[in-house]
């Protein structure tokens, strides 16, 4: 039987335990799971911090302090100078953090540099303090290619050679060594913390770029397809106050009116939520540029010919783009264009698809103001790596053309 208090033995795990039950050493210890989470999260902490270069250059600051500090009050004798005065750079290092980059830069170089030449082949370990100084001052610097740090440390240890090479001690190369490596891990942190920020600028640009082309492709969309619908409620409320049927009319612009309800609905949605998909209504049929697009025209009494080619050979976002362009078209000469006939044409012609859309009214503009309706042309034509063009048509009009590439097999 169980011990009060203590653990449980397996022969108190039998059937006659109650339901839900869990064992004293069950409840006593984490599950497996908690700790697996707890780890995964632990671990990922630590990454963000080690990939933190603010926080690295501090780690790296502290551990150069640090460095310093011990070699200069533990150095006994061995110098060039009397042993004190090595203690000179902490009061110096620390004054130097008060000031700008540029002059931090210059002091801790210049005590890199007396290091340096006050080492002799007796106290080389002055050599990590010289590599630290130099690492701090390149870091400090802030010039694209910093060089007070490592030409202080390479004239320091000049002098040191040089005064070795004065009392005859040989040669003493040790200085040079750790000038340069406290050059070299310096550039290496200068080089990784500027690529660090390039990647976050590039990331916080691509996001920017996401978010504008989301805009553009919903004021796009709102002018598409909300406008078009509001242009056929104004033709056919024209259309019903001279017709036979008001409420034939009325009833047709309660549909429209409905319709750019839902989608305008979508499209708020959108707003909301830029991650959310703009899908505004069911994928267009070519078909419907006949069936859909061309009767407020047909409403206002203007002939409206539509030919589509069987086999265009557009994907699915070949045939929105046709729709799209289609229905800018058609949405104009119903506003502008006082036409008594429209043409719709969209064949294929080699390796893309002509879209050509026209009618006999009172032509463009000499000088065309580029609205929201042909910047949305140009952009989905663009998007595609096509061409599209305005011009007056031959026989009198407008005629708009847009070549589209045909979807690779």
């Amino acid at each position: 039987m169980g011990v009060p208090g203590g653990t449980c033995r397996g022969a108190d795990l039998g059937a006659g335990a109650a339901p839900g039950y869990r064992p004293i050493w069950y409840r006593g210890t984490w599950p497996v799971s908690g700790l697996v989470a707890e780890t995964v999260q632990v671990t990922t902490g630590i990454r963000e911090r080690v990939r933190d270069p603010e926080r690295v250059r501090r780690l790296a600051y502290g551990a150069v302090g640090l460095i310093v500090a011990v070699v200069v009050t533990t150095v006994e004798g061995g110098l060039s100078v009397p042993a004190g005065w090595a203690w000179l750079v902490l009061p110096v290092g620390l004054w130097a953090i008060a000031l700008r980059p540029r002059f931090r830069a210059l002091v801790f170089a210049v005590c890199a540099g007396f290091v340096a030449m006050v080492s002799t082949g007796e106290s080389v370990q002055l050599g990590l303090a010289a590599a630290g100084l130099v690492f701090v001052s390149i870091c400090e610097d802030p010039a694209r290619r910093p060089w007070l740090g490592w030409v202080a440390g390479l004239i320091g240890a000049v002098g040191a050679l040089a005064t070795a090479l004065l009392h005859q001690r040989g040669l003493y190369e040790q200085p040079f060594a750790f000038v340069a490596a406290g050059y070299l891990l310096a550039t290496l942190l200068r080089s990784w913390s500027r690529g660090h920020a390039l990647a976050r600028e590039t990331g916080e640009l691509r996001g920017q770029a996401a978010w504008l082309e989301q805009r553009t492709n919903l004021a796009r969309e709102l002018h598409d397809v909300v406008g078009h619908h509001v242009t056929a409620m104004v033709v056919q409320a024209e259309a019903g106050q001279l017709g036979d049927d008001p409420g034939a009319a009325l009833r047709a612009i309660a549909g429209s009116g409905r319709t750019a309800l839902r989608e305008l609905d979508t499209l708020v949605v959108h707003l909301r939520d830029p991650n959310a998909a703009i899908a505004v209504s069911a994928p267009p049929r070519l078909s419907d540029i006949d069936e859909l697009l061309a009767q407020p025209l047909r409403q206002q009494g203007v002939t409206v010919q539509v030919r589509l080619d069987s086999e265009p050979g557009l994907d699915e976002i070949g045939v929105l783009t046709a729709y799209r362009i289609a229905q800018e078209a058609l949405t104009n000469i119903a506003r502008h264009a006082r036409a008594t006939a429209a043409w719709v044409e969209l064949v294929r012609v080699g390796d893309h698809a002509r879209l050509r859309v026209s009618d006999d009214g009172i032509g463009p503009p000499h000088a065309p103001t580029r609205g929201s309706g042909l910047l949305g042309i140009e952009e989905r034509v663009r998007a595609l790596g096509g061409s599209w063009e305005l011009s007056r048509r031959s026989g009198g009009g407008t005629m708009v053309q847009a070549n589209l590439p045909v979807a690779k097999p």
